[in-house]
């Protein structure tokens, strides 16, 4: 059977050139950056470089990156280690309804311990009002986090105005920038961004590691004691292999950024546009202009997004209902709820994203395939029944 992958927003597999370059670190290259002989020292050397060559991309200094076992490490690391380091300024933090669950249960827990959260709206598409931002500042704000692009629908958030904002009050800003890697050009010599969380398996490196920027100027206490790995700001044996193919992925990103920014935009377009030609009753979540390049997320109303998957899981098709980190759970998208999307159409929600190795003909292949598919969960729908006969 054909198989089509459409789930990049999820992870993406290692490019081969990726995987090249890390294979000497498991078996010639393998020793502990923290070791004082010729092996170890080695390994430090080329995990120092490999930070240059992602802070050369980034338009960072290299000591402005510390690396971390993945994206919701470096994210609980900014706001815990913010909320600890000025307690004594403040106790608010202002966050959105629609980040990720590494954001969103970090500032409850940190509710549980006497800090107050302010969770803003966001429209129909997504979008955070900075001015609502700005309207939530108290004398007692330390942080704003914001997430750069919205995992689920794709939504671009003006992270620029927002950090603005947090700069004109001098209050610390994070945001989460796991989708906006290698989809966005991103210069953190010229954004408002304090602190900004990466992943490298959502760009084609491996999985289990990651990089926290933090600004020259702030202040982040540890979030791992131990040894004095990272300059003493992060303890725990580096993942030597897996910096080096976080370099090699961001570089291999930026190379080819024009080009793929431009191939995904357009199946993404292609399909988008199929699929509300095809199929009734189809709404396209997030906003339609500043939109993650590969993101496609649409809501079928009558039918259940599980059921959607299944479906196209039989055909060979991998998908998802939104993020990765909430599969199983049988409550609607917080996001969708956020959009202000009701229960029975945020059920059919379908979150289908372009890689690199996404081909026309796997367009094709959907637009071929999903909407038969819907018919015929329709056609079982009691809803769909219900719905027809008031019309």
């Amino acid at each position: 059977m054909r198989q089509v992958y459409m789930d990049y927003s999820a992870t993406t597999p290692v490019k081969e050139e990726v995987l090249q370059e890390m294979l000497p670190y498991f078996t010639e290259k393998f020793g502990n950056a923290s070791s004082i002989y010729s092996t170890g020292r080695q390994a430090k050397h080329d995990m120092d470089a490999a930070r240059k060559r992602i802070a050369d991309r980034l338009h960072c200094a290299p000591e402005e990156l510390y690396f971390t076992s993945g994206g919701s490490e470096a994210d609980n690391w900014a706001i815990k280690g913010i909320a600890k380091a000025r307690k004594s300024k403040g106790n608010h933090i202002i966050t959105s309804k629609i980040e990720h669950h590494a954001v969103l249960h970090v500032c409850e827990t940190l509710e549980k311990e006497g800090f107050d959260v302010t969770y803003l709206d966001v429209d129909d598409k997504g979008l955070v009002d900075p001015k609502a931002v700005e309207a939530a500042i108290t004398d007692q704000t330390i942080l704003i986090t914001i997430m750069y692009i919205n995992n689920e629908i794709g939504t671009i958030e003006p992270i620029v105005e927002i950090g603005e904002i947090a700069k004109k009050h001098s209050i610390v800003f994070h945001t989460d920038a796991l989708q906006a890697l290698g989809n966005l050009r991103i210069d953190l010599s010229k954004l408002p961004v304090d602190l900004m969380s990466f992943s490298a398996h959502k760009i084609y490196g491996p999985k289990g590691v990651g990089a926290l920027y933090v600004r020259k100027g702030i202040r982040v206490p540890n979030l791992i004691e131990g040894g004095a790995q990272e300059r003493r700001r992060r303890a725990g044996t580096e993942n030597v292999a897996g910096i080096i193919g976080f370099a090699k992925a961001v570089e291999v990103a930026y190379d080819h950024f024009d080009q793929h920014v431009e191939r995904l935009v357009s199946m993404r377009e292609k399909l988008i546009n199929g699929l509300v030609e095809a199929i009734p009753d189809t709404r396209v979540s997030g906003d339609r202009v500043q939109r993650h390049p590969g993101n496609v997320h649409v809501c079928f109303k009558y039918i259940e997004g599980e059921s959607i998957l299944l479906s196209l899981d039989m055909m060979g098709i991998a998908g998802s209902s939104g993020s990765a980190c909430t599969s199983g759970s049988l409550d609607p998208s917080h996001v969708l709820m956020a959009i202000g999307l009701g229960h029975d159409i945020a059920h059919g929600s379908l979150r289908l994203t372009i890689g690199d190795f996404t081909t026309e003909d796997d367009i094709d292949y959907i637009l071929e395939q999903l909407p038969p598919i819907i018919d015929r969960l329709r056609r079982m729908s009691p809803l769909y029944e219900e719905a027809k006969g008031a019309k």
